[in-house]
C-alpha cells in the first residue's frame, strides 16, 4: 500500500462513528478504510450492497495484510469495524429513507464525508427532475447534511463535516436560472462546466454551514483530491481530448493513485491539528484557496435559498431552524 506513514498519526475508537459516502470505490474506498485501521466505526453508504461488501471483505484481508507487515499506528483489534447502508443519491426518496434508517439506529455521527459523485455526465436527469451531477454530487448531499445536522450538533466535541470537491469548481458558472441544464441540448450540454458547477456548490454549502453554525462543535471543510486515477474517469471515455490529456497527465507521473487521493480526505476527518479550523479548501492536506465565485457571500446565500426551495417537498419545519440565515 505504501506511503502509510504520511497519514495522520491519530488512534480512533469505535465510539468514533465516520459516515462516508461512497466508500465502496476509489478514494471512498481508501479514506473508509484507513479511517477504520485507525480504529474508528466507519459506515460506508452506497447503492450497491453487493459492491460494498466485497469492498468491506477487501478491506478486512488488506488490513491483515498492513498488520503482518507490523505497518504503525494500526487499531489493535482483529477485525474492522465496517458497515453498509444503501444509499443512492439519485433518489431524493432514497435519501430520505437512508437518513430514517440512520438515525433509528446511529445516536451519534462524529464525521459526515460526503465523497460519492459523479464527473463530467452527458446530459440526463433524476427521477426528481434535476440535472444529474447537480442532484449527486451536490443537491443529494444538501439533503443528507440537513438531516444529520441536529445528530452532528449532540455528538459531542470535534465534529466534522466535509465535501470532497475539485478544482474542476474553477470551470464552473453561477446562474440559477440555468443551473439545471435544460436549456441545452444533448449535443450542446457543457459536461465540464455542470460537473464544475457541483462542486462549486459544495463549496459555497461549506461557507454558508459556518456562518450558521458559528462556533458550534460542528467544523465544514472541503477539499480538491487531486487528479485520481478512478471510476469517475469512464465517464469521459467518449471526451478525446481530455481522455488524451488524463492519459498523458498519468504517463508523466501526475495522476494520483487512489490512496494518494485520499490522504486529504482522512487528513481533514481525523487529523488533531485540523480540529477546530472551519472554512478551508485543502488541497494536499494543505489549506488552499477556492476561486472569487466560491467566495461571493451574496452568490453563496442564492445558492442557499434555492437549494431549500428544490428540497421544500422533504425539509420540515423542524429541519429549517438549522437552515435559516444567521
Amino acid at each position: 500500500m505504501g506511503g502509510s506513514e504520511s497519514l495522520p498519526k491519530v488512534s480512533l475508537t469505535t465510539d468514533r462513528v465516520v459516515l462516508v459516502t461512497g466508500g465502496n470505490t476509489g478514494i471512498g474506498y481508501e479514506t473508509a478504510k484507513w479511517i477504520a485501521m485507525r480504529g474508528a466505526r466507519v459506515i460506508i453508504a452506497c447503492r450497491s450492497e453487493e459492491r460494498a461488501k466485497s469492498a468491506i471483505e477487501r478491506m478486512q484481508n488488506e488490513f491483515k495484510m498492513e498488520k503482518s507487515k507490523g505497518a504503525l499506528g494500526l487499531c489493535s483489534s482483529e477485525t474492522l469495524a465496517l458497515e453498509f447502508m444503501t444509499l443512492d443519491l439519485s433518489s431524493l426518496r432514497s435519501v430520505e429513507t437512508f437518513i430514517n434508517n440512520f438515525k433509528a439506529k446511529e445516536p451519534k455521527l462524529h464525521v459526515l464525508l460526503c465523497n460519492a459523485g459523479i464527473g463530467l455526465h452527458e446530459q440526463n436527469y433524476t427521477e426528481d427532475g434535476f440535472e444529474i451531477m447537480f442532484q449527486v454530487n451536490y443537491l443529494a448531499h444538501f439533503l443528507l447534511v440537513a438531516k444529520l445536522l441536529p445528530l452532528m450538533l449532540n455528538s459531542g466535541e470535534d465534529c466534522r463535516l466535509i465535501f470532497v470537491s475539485s478544482e474542476a469548481h474553477r470551470t464552473s458558472s453561477f446562474d440559477l436560472d440555468k443551473a439545471q441544464g435544460k436549456h441545452h441540448t444533448k449535443e450542446n450540454f457543457k459536461r465540464l462546466m455542470y460537473y464544475g458547477n457541483s462542486k462549486l456548490y459544495q463549496i459555497m454549502q461549506m461557507y454558508c454551514l459556518n456562518r450558521r453554525l458559528q462556533v458550534a462543535n460542528l467544523t465544514v471543510n472541503s477539499l480538491h483530491p487531486g487528479l485520481v486515477n478512478t471510476e469517475i474517469n469512464r465517464n469521459f471515455d467518449d471526451m478525446k481530448c481530455l481522455s488524451c490529456c488524463f492519459r498523458l497527465g498519468g504517463s508523466l507521473g501526475m495522476i494520483k493513485t487512489p490512496f494518494h487521493g485520499a490522504k486529504t480526505s482522512i487528513s481533514a476527518a481525523v487529523n488533531p491539528q485540523f480540529k477546530d479550523t472551519r472554512d478551508a479548501y485543502y488541497i494536499d492536506m494543505r489549506i488552499g484557496r477556492p476561486n472569487n465565485l466560491a467566495r461571493d457571500q451574496r452568490k453563496q446565500e442564492a445558492l442557499w435559498k434555492y437549494s431549500v426551495d428544490c428540497l421544500k417537498d422533504f425539509l420540515k419545519e423542524e429541519d429549517l431552524q438549522y437552515l435559516e440565515k444567521p
